[in-house]
């Protein structure tokens, strides 16, 4: 609901104004619920919210009888105006959104003080401890009372993907918030979407024009974009509906382009890396380089990942490297901020960062691959994006670009999941929170390092591809 409608409410009810500030701060825009407890506990004070309110800034099902004061044009952005109608994570806290398409930002110190209040409320907990699910008990049985394991059993392929076959397929990728719709790019150099239902499952379109190998692509925050990256030196904007190239932008430096990524809250801008060891920010809109939005690795750029709120990016090169930068979200003006050596020499090849979110505590993490024969898991603990290992899990990498995920409702379950690819030619997953014998799943059926892996949104189906051009759409069992 809107901040006109809260101070009408408040009109009517005898609350004095400091309580009044009080339930303003500590609702964070969810007013209904004060307003309704306030109108049961005074009598009927001619304002009712209907259910959802709180959350879309409206009534759904109107006003039940009673009449609605006119609401003014343009004033929809108050605090109360409601979180987005989609998520582009699973775990992000809804009070740290504003406005809808909004985030709101994470204010100076958040991660210490996060830090601080995780170690006091779980220091008893064993080393190597990420998640505090033990204590989740309202989480656990959103999920059931089952074991990692059990969620995680695969009941067999689902479907096989072989358009790209003979040429690796580096990148497979869900669409944001979607079960059916899956685009994976392909070093022939192009781009496939594909549908899953109805049945049998198809290819849409094949996306043409890169003239080498197509390296990186990330789907927009409502899907209605793609951009890719790709070896012949140019970044691609793409049209998902029908398949248009929208744009193609040569990079700055003329060098082959490695990844990419959107800004999370901003989807005009792009951060892309290449070979001449590069990380830039690009508006895709005008297909220029944003101006104090580049900086220098120690190698070339093969693995982006922005934290959930867009204020920290991370880069990954060849070298071994992994650099955090403070991004400016007014600007889009990259900051150096840290550097952390993995290992000298190893190839950083995938970087995946996570807010871990239960009901008790938020625990920021990144998920690391760079050619070691391990997994590796970082924890976040400071908001200049300084790492801190916590533990490792072994897989087969030591020269492909094997990239890892984490599962995205591992909030709701027992444990916590992190799936890989694994030049085993199988995909594995790991609980965090087991501190021995981690491994809960292994999928094999490729025949050709795995490369990369995707979750859809409510986690029924997983995608693979691999080194020989073969993606594999995997059905999870139903319970």
């Amino acid at each position: 609901m809107r901040l006109r409608g809260f101070s009408h409410a408040l009109g009517r009810i005898p609350i004095d104004l400091l309580r009044a500030r009080r339930l303003f701060l500590a609702a964070g825009g969810h007013f209904t619920g004060a307003c309704e407890r306030e109108r049961g506990e005074k009598g009927d004070t001619g304002f009712r919210a209907a259910p959802g309110a709180s959350r879309t800034g409206g009534s759904p099902g109107g006003s039940r009888g009673r009449t609605r004061r006119k609401r003014r044009p343009g004033n929809g952005r108050g605090v109360a105006a409601g979180l987005s109608s989609r998520r582009e994570d699973f775990e992000d806290d809804p009070r740290a959104l504003g406005a809808r398409g909004h985030r709101r930002s994470v204010s100076r110190g958040s991660y210490q003080l996060q830090a601080q209040m995780n170690r006091a409320v779980y220091e008893d907990r064993p080393p190597g401890s990420v998640v505090p699910t033990s204590a989740a008990e309202a989480s656990r049985a959103m999920a059931g009372d089952t074991s990692l394991s059990e969620n995680y059993a695969f009941a067999g392929m689902y479907h096989v993907f072989d358009q790209h076959v003979d040429e690796a397929v580096p990148r497979v990728r869900f669409a944001n918030d979607d079960r059916h719709r899956l685009a994976c790019c392909s070093l022939d150099g192009s781009i496939s979407l594909c549908q899953l239902v109805p049945a049998p499952p198809t290819v849409l379109r094949v996306l043409r024009g890169h003239t080498r190998g197509v390296s990186d692509f990330a789907w927009s925050l409502s899907n209605d974009i793609l951009v890719s990256t790709s070896l012949d030196a140019t970044m691609r904007i793409w049209a998902s509906e029908d398949g248009r190239c929208i744009r193609e932008i040569p990079d700055p430096d003329g060098a082959e382009l490695l990844c990419c990524t959107f800004q999370p809250v901003n989807n005009n801008l792009t951060v892309v890396g290449n070979a001449k060891h590069n990380v830039h920010v690009m508006n895709i809109s005008t297909g220029k380089k944003v101006k104090g939005g580049s900086s220098k690795l120690t190698g070339r750029v093969l693995a982006l990942s922005f934290d959930a709120p867009g204020r920290l990016l991370w880069a990954g090169d060849d070298r071994g490297s992994v650099f955090s930068f403070l991004f400016d979200m007014a600007t889009g003006k990259l900051t150096k901020a840290k550097r952390l050596v993995v290992h000298e020499g190893s190839p950083v090849t995938s970087i995946s960062a996570r807010s871990w979110v239960s009901r008790e505590a938020r625990d920021p993490s990144l998920l690391i691959n760079a050619c070691l024969n391990k997994l590796l898991l970082y924890r976040v603990v400071d908001n200049e994006g300084t790492l801190q290992l916590k533990r490792s899990f072994p897989i087969e990498q030591s020269s492909h670009p094997v990239r890892s995920i984490f599962c995205p409702l591992m909030s709701f379950r027992q444990g916590a999941c992190v799936v890989t690819g694994s030049e085993d030619m199988c995909v594995h997953f790991f609980d965090v929170e087991r501190a021995a014998k981690a491994a809960v799943n292994k999928l094999q059926g490729h025949s050709a390092p795995v490369l990369d892996v995707s979750f859809n949104c409510d986690e029924s189906l997983l995608a693979s591809s691999d080194a020989s051009g073969m993606v594999i759409v995997w059905r999870r069992e139903q319970k």
